[in-house]
């Protein structure tokens, strides 16, 4: 049996990593979902998701030896889903990714049983998010609006979570989006 995997993609300042980690804190020791650890070409130390840090000859090493389901580049760093985190689908596992709206088409052609959760926020909301995290300049903040704008995610395969109310209140959402999911897959 194939597990599903849930890519949860949206632009930056949406509140991606804060529902993923309530998520996960919520579920842990369910055995249904698998909350999958990304690579990144970033320092431990830099905040954001907990993620394994890599160099970039790590992370070019792991990806010539195909390591990677899927990988993409952002905002000069590289991301890449692990091979071994991605083994929990061959068990039936659903495994959540935070994932890259950027890759998208290359994610349905590699994984026949994909879900894609589009978690969205008003752009005042993403303006206020960006600047509080204290991450970026004036500049990259507007540049960051901008490309949310830019980037439309559509399928059947796309479920929208509006992320405007309170972390409680998008965490529930979240959780129940993921266990209505999970279902699906099963019959």
């Amino acid at each position: 049996m194939s597990g599903l995997l849930i890519l949860v993609v949206g632009p930056s300042g949406v509140g991606k990593d804060s529902l993923l980690e309530g998520a996960k804190s919520l579920l842990e020791g369910d055995v249904r979902f698998h909350f999958l650890r990304r690579d990144i070409t970033r320092a431990a130390s830099a905040g954001g998701e907990a993620h394994n840090a890599v160099s970039i000859a790590q992370f070019t090493d792991t990806l010539n030896r195909g390591g990677y389901g899927l990988n993409w580049g952002a905002h000069d760093l590289q991301y890449g889903l692990p091979n071994t985190e991605l083994a929990a689908l061959s068990v039936g596992k659903t495994v959540i990714a935070n994932g890259s709206r950027s890759v998208l088409d290359i994610a349905r052609s590699r994984f026949d049983r994909l879900a894609i959760i589009s978690v969205t926020a008003s752009e005042n909301l993403l303006r206020q998010r960006l600047l509080a995290r204290e991450r970026e300049d004036a500049d990259d903040i507007e540049r960051r609006i901008r490309r949310a704008r830019a980037f439309q995610v559509e399928g059947d395969d796309v479920f929208v979570l509006e992320n405007d109310a309170s972390l409680e209140q998008g965490i529930a959402s979240f959780v129940e989006l993921l266990a209505v999911l999970h279902s699906r897959s099963k019959r």
